[in-house]
């Protein structure tokens, strides 16, 4: 309420579904001089209105039940509500949004979350302008009554004619000057709405038209290939490679400034009847409409990326950055604008992935992978919550002996429809998901529980370990430790009889950090491996510093070496290299006599292959420690 030492300014009613904004929204007109009414949904907001008769209403547009368009439109059709002003305040910033708040009836429109200044700047115009209105009214009637009063008394009061014109004239200077009062707020008006049409359609950092605009241009350009089927358009998808890079380090103020020079460089690229759109992040697309064919296209993306080739000097900075560019050829095969852009992005991402800096003209076979892939990760999604995931244990044995010293566990799934999925096809996909952290946690799980179970069950299993892959991602994760802990409470097992597997590129880059979990790692007394060893980026100088316990040596070495003296070299370097830093080897791929014989001979500890068992089920390895199989 007002406060009784001053008039109010007004009677506002607020509807709006959230205690919060009309507790905020309520402070605020009160303190400014407002009377002010609430309602928390559209029904008792039309109630309000009815029986209030406030003098504004403050409306949101996202309510349960009755919406705030509807209740625009029922005050506008009732007689008694329709002069009524109405400011929708809404979280919704789209221009389709704002045209059809003003096609209701709307008066003015406040995106949240608002701003206090403006909302009070915004009611007290559109309270001025209803006064205005009102006043031009009540001048109007008076008017009239004094015109009709002086046609009666006329011929009775002809001594007061001279006092009346010029109280006519008077209210007539007045209600001219309030109308061109008037005409002003009303132009003003125009010129907002036509600056948030403007908004809505450009980048506000670049000035450049936005996705609204471009996804309009497309459409027009596709209409023109359905009136003529040999027309011919070309849309250049632009990912700024390296950009993330420069914002990181140099701070998005900065990222800001780079983005406006490359897209003025990318504009100097261009034909007057091309069009330049930024969609967003370091995103461009260009349209380039028309074109003969896609050797136009082409040659604007070579042009393009000399163009950025050239240094950017930003703050002080010396800035390179490259482009990764997907082509689409715009034809009456499209029937969307989105398919357009969809493909676009696709081949942008193909090109992405041949090493950056490159430009790739999507083909049909972009899209079917890209669908490919996610169907793939729909179905990873699912096979964990289905139970299609087994682990498989591969035997590790000693070469001396002969006997079985632990298991490498394996993810392996079954498709339902599809069978058996290779993990070169689906372990990439999980780990650019993300879903390899569910799914390696659960690999950790098992492996920990079913050495547990042979442990207890076996006399001779009792120091056998488990080695167990841990992916880049899962390494990455701050609980990763808590998480390793509690699945060795739960399973029981001793930390010492747990191996787990990191590659090369975990390390790298991320040393120190690495460093410090595999220390922490090691005071649990689990065993640490290199996987993989020498297919990486192998950092020698570290990896003496790491607390490492055995280098995995990858089948490629392995496989040759019956035959090639120059692959025995390498692996006699690498078990002389771990046995210098007190490091067992494992040699992977071992599939014949001789390539026992030959790792015996180098020294070589350890080995798991085909030629002492394939991956086996749970089961099957249960059934292989039962019979204590030696090679």
């Amino acid at each position: 309420m007002s406060s009784p030492d001053r008039p109010s300014k007004g009677n506002i009613l607020i509807v709006d579904d959230t205690p919060a904004n009309l507790e905020l929204l309520n402070t605020i007109l009160t303190r400014a001089g407002y009377e002010v009414c609430v309602a928390v949904d559209g029904t008792t907001g039309l109630e309000g209105a009815r029986y209030g008769k406030p003098d504004l209403v403050l409306l949101d547009i996202m309510m349960p039940g009755m919406n705030g368009y509807d209740v625009c439109r029922f005050l506008k059709q009732d007689q008694n509500t329709c002069d009524i002003p109405v400011i929708f305040i809404s979280a919704l910033d789209d221009a389709l949004d704002k045209v059809k708040a003003f096609t209701v009836g709307g008066t003015d429109y406040i995106s949240k979350p608002f701003q206090f200044k403006e909302v009070l700047a915004r009611v007290q115009n559109q309270l001025m302008i209803r006064d205005l209105q009102q006043r031009l009214r009540e001048q109007n009637q008076r008017l009239q009554k004094e015109i009709g009063d002086r046609v009666l008394i006329e011929a009775q009061v002809r001594q007061l004619n001279e006092k009346l014109e010029e109280r006519v004239q008077q209210r007539t200077a007045e209600l001219e000057a309030t109308n061109s009062q008037l005409q002003t707020e009303i132009r003003q008006r125009k010129q907002v709405q036509e600056q948030l049409m403007y908004m809505a359609l450009h980048d506000s950092l670049t000035g450049l038209p936005n996705r609204v605009l471009l996804m309009e241009k497309l459409e027009a350009a596709l209409e023109e290939t359905r009136e003529n089927e040999a027309y011919r358009f070309a849309v250049l998808f632009i990912d700024c490679d390296r950009f993330k890079v420069v914002n990181d380090s140099l701070g998005h103020l900065t990222g800001d400034r780079l983005l406006s020079l490359i897209s003025e460089r990318l504009e100097l690229c261009l034909r007057p009847v091309d069009t330049l759109f930024r969609l967003g992040g370091d995103e461009f697309t260009i349209l380039l409409n028309p074109i003969e064919g896609i050797e136009n296209a082409i040659e604007t993306a070579e042009t393009i990326q000399r163009q950025l080739t050239a240094p950017f000097h930003v703050d002080g900075h010396e800035v390179f950055i490259g482009a990764s560019i997907g082509i689409v050829l715009g034809t009456s095969q499209y029937t969307q604008p989105e398919h357009l852009l969809r493909d676009a992005d696709a081949a942008m991402y193909c090109a992405k992935d041949l090493g950056k800096g490159r430009y790739r003209v999507f083909d049909s076979g972009m899209h079917d992978r890209a669908v490919n892939f996610l169907q793939l990760e729909t179905n990873l999604r699912r096979a964990l919550e289905r139970g299609e995931f087994k682990v498989n244990y591969q035997p590790i044995v000693d070469l001396q002996e002969g006997g079985i010293v632990g298991f490498e566990a394996l993810l392996r799934w079954h498709h339902p429809e599809r069978g058996h999925i290779s993990p070169a096809e689906f372990i990439p996909a999980a780990e650019e998901t993300g879903l390899i952290v569910p799914i390696g946690e659960w690999v950790l799980r098992q492996s920990c529980s079913h050495l547990r179970n042979w442990q207890c069950q076996y006399d001779h299993a009792k120091n056998l370990t488990v080695s167990v892959n841990i992916s880049v991602k899962q390494f990455a994760q701050i609980d990763l430790l808590n998480r390793i802990d509690d699945i060795l409470k739960d399973s029981g097992l001793n930390g010492k009889f747990l191996k787990l597997e990191i590659t090369e590129s975990t390390i790298v880059g991320n040393y120190e950090v690495a460093k410090s979990i595999l220390e922490q790692l090691k005071n649990r007394n689990i065993q640490l491996s290199i996987d993989d060893f020498g297919t990486g980026y192998s950092s020698l100088s570290h990896l003496h510093r790491l607390p490492v316990d055995i280098l995995k040596i990858d089948r490629s070495f392995v496989d040759p070496i019956d035959e090639d003296n120059d692959e025995r070299e390498i692996v006699q370097a690498i078990v002389t290299l771990a046995h210098s830093l007190n490091m067992n080897v494992i040699a992977e791929g071992v599939e014949t006599a001789v390539h026992v014989e030959q790792l015996r001979n180098l020294g070589c500890e350890y080995g798991q292959g085909y030629y002492f068992s394939k991956p086996l089920t749970a089961e099957a390895a249960t059934d292989l420690l039962a019979r204590k199989h030696h090679w």
